[in-house]
């Protein structure tokens, strides 16, 4: 039975996700301060965390920094619920970690919905440690990833498009079908932000010739392809 972790400050919603969870077949635990949860969930280390994006102690986005920046609990999926609904929030939830976005009022269907679909992602990604396109190599267990040997440093967004590419080489995906692989369906941001990923993406990989494999289709989107 996978455990879904919440750090939310208002009471009156954490009694809502606690009965629609376990409803859903899920185990619930929760904290309503930012640092107890932080201290939890290194304990607990939860199949799924909900994270308030405002909360009276500290900021969800410093929240999520910290997860991404322990080891053992850097691959949890994160969803952010907030009542910030403006595409420069969603963009710095994302940027420091975040995989999904939920903006309150949200339906109890849709979250979970959203996290039957990312929990189902996560197993997927866990089936195999390694990737390897040419002289990319990335190392899913370790979160890291190789260029001609040497170690490059992503993101955790322009990381998620690059493994999803790196699944599926050779296949053109217009920005929409990366907004919905990496990000998930149903999150209000707008496709050009694929664009500004991608380039921090191209960047992080133009240190060697041989790992400039993101090509631009004109029209259609974007592929995996080392050929010129």
């Amino acid at each position: 039975m996978k455990t879904i972790f919440s750090i939310e400050d208002e009471e009156s919603l954490v009694s809502l996700l606690e009965y629609n969870i376990k409803s859903a077949g899920y185990k619930f635990d929760f904290s309503l301060n930012g640092y107890d949860g932080m201290l939890k969930i290194q304990e607990l280390k939860p199949d799924l965390i909900l994270l308030d994006r405002m909360l009276p102690d500290i900021e969800g986005t410093e929240i999520c920094k910290f997860i991404r920046s322990k080891r053992e609990i850097q691959r949890i999926p994160v969803i952010m619920l907030t009542a910030k609904g403006e595409e420069e929030d969603l963009l710095q939830g994302f940027d420091n970690g975040a995989d999904d976005y939920l903006i309150k009022p949200f339906s109890p269907k849709e979250l979970l919905a959203r996290i039957s679909a990312l929990l189902r992602r996560s197993n997927e990604s866990s089936v195999t440690s390694k990737l390897k396109y040419g002289n990319i190599v990335m190392d899913t267990d370790m979160h890291r990833v190789y260029c001609c040997d040497k170690e490059t440093k992503l993101g955790p967004r322009e990381y998620r498009i690059l493994e999803f590419l790196m699944k599926n080489p050779g296949r053109v995906y217009s920005r929409q079908q990366l907004l919905d692989a990496v990000w998930g369906t149903n999150v209000y941001i707008t496709d050009r932000t694929i664009d500004v990923h991608i380039r921090r993406l191209r960047k992080a990989l133009s240190v060697s010739e041989e790992c400039k494999v993101i090509r631009t289709i004109r029209s259609s989107g974007y592929s995996l392809d080392d050929k010129n």
